[in-house]
């Protein structure tokens, strides 16, 4: 049986668990139990794509690698996060969603997507792999969290082998909320070997930002019997300051109109880059290229206002698990660290970064079906039979 194999099999144990027994029972269990890339983050440079590069000479080839190479092993941080059942033949393909860059919205509003392109930075398209380092821990069930507290990683270990502390219902109410502090947020428009450079990778088009992630996270949820709430208000714009008070203020209603909500995810992109080059973090789901994902659990060093914060990271680690026991790769290593967020609001509330500035609007589209397919999963494995 391989590691992976073995993986998968704790994940089903793990969901099965979560539909036998009570979760007030499991939460008692002890189960057993700065992003810095390494050497084992993967370069791969846009490959059958364009042409120009198949005909590179080996001056220029031996050139790129060494600027690929100086890149991967300088300090330069990376990130800082700013900015259960089974895969089986009978889940079924995902929905046929429009193609985000052919959409068009009724209003761009007064910062629309680009038409046009000045191409002038290195996009640099890389796989990241498993971490090693003193912050990084794996999770039995499968993935990664990288530590940025005091908590010993011995303590988080043990932590996150437990369920998460909510209890889902068979209802026609909804259970999760999606909306975005940062809603402009946006992407490449394809996969290319340079990115612009001039423009900052936001604009109020909904088809082209993050809304446009949540409508896909929201359509898979849905194909699978979930109620969603999706809040497509954009709190970043024309102001970026403030934007975690607006959409506090944004979502604080909705969960008092609908106390049966278990699940607040706040849908974000990642920004990987230096001077003068950009990452595009992705991975090959099923023939197709996703971004890469990266949970964010926040963690309350005792001035946050989160006495809570672990059972946030009780669903993160149950979400990563079951991320990774279904596409091994698409999940970076959890974000632990002493961070708000408006996460003090639920126990089941996470910031998910898909991507980076760098990915592209499909890549970018298909990793929220491919969470949005893996929650509705987790969740109708949890519901009380």
């Amino acid at each position: 049986m391989t590691r992976h194999e073995r993986r998968k099999l704790k994940g089903i144990a793990r969901c099965m668990a979560a539909v036998t027994f009570p979760v007030v029972l499991a939460a008692v269990m002890h189960g057993a139990a700065g992003v810095k890339s390494d050497e084992q983050a993967l370069v791969i440079k846009s490959q059958g794509t364009h042409e120009a590069r198949l005909n590179e000479t080996e001056e220029e080839k031996i050139s790129r690698i060494k600027i690929e190479d100086e890149l991967l092993d300088s300090n330069v941080i990376l990130s800082e996060g700013y900015g259960i059942a089974d895969e089986s033949d009978n889940r079924g393909d995902l929905l046929k969603l429009p193609d985000p860059l052919a959409m068009k919205a009724d209003d761009a509003g007064a910062k629309p997507y680009p038409v046009q392109w000045q191409p002038d930075g290195e996009l640099i398209r890389t796989t990241y792999g498993r971490y090693s380092g003193n912050s990084f821990f794996d999770i039995e069930g499968g993935g990664q969290v990288n530590n940025k507290t005091d908590i010993p990683n011995e303590e988080l270990m043990k932590e996150s082998g437990y369920l998460p502390n909510f209890t889902v219902e068979d209802t026609d109410e909804p259970l999760v909320l999606i909306y975005h502090t940062h809603t402009t947020e946006s992407f490449e428009p394809f996969v290319r070997d340079k990115y612009d450079s001039s423009f900052n990778y936001r604009t109020t088009d909904c088809t082209k930002n993050m809304v446009m992630v949540g409508d896909a996270i929201q359509a898979e949820l849905e194909a699978q019997g979930i109620g969603v709430v999706h809040a497509t208000d954009i709190h970043d714009y024309p102001s970026y300051n403030g934007s975690y008070d607006r959409s506090r203020a944004t979502i604080m209603p909705i969960l008092e109109k609908y106390p049966s909500i278990k699940v607040v995810l706040d849908i974000h992109r990642d920004a990987i880059s230096g001077e003068g080059y950009a990452y595009q973090p992705f991975v090959e789901v099923d023939g197709r290229e996703a971004s890469q994902i990266m949970i964010i659990s926040g963690c309350d060093d005792g001035t946050l206002g989160m006495p809570n914060y672990m059972e946030n990271f009780h669903f993160a680690c149950c979400l990563q698990s079951k991320l990774e026991s279904d596409h091994e790769g698409l999940t970076r290593p959890i974000l632990f660290d002493y961070r708000h967020y408006n996460q003090d609001l639920t126990n089941g509330s996470l910031l998910i970064e898909i991507g980076s500035h760098g990915n592209t609007l499909q890549q970018s589209q298909f990793s929220g079906q491919l969470l949005g397919r893996s929650l509705g999963e987790l969740l109708n494995s949890m519901k009380r039979r």
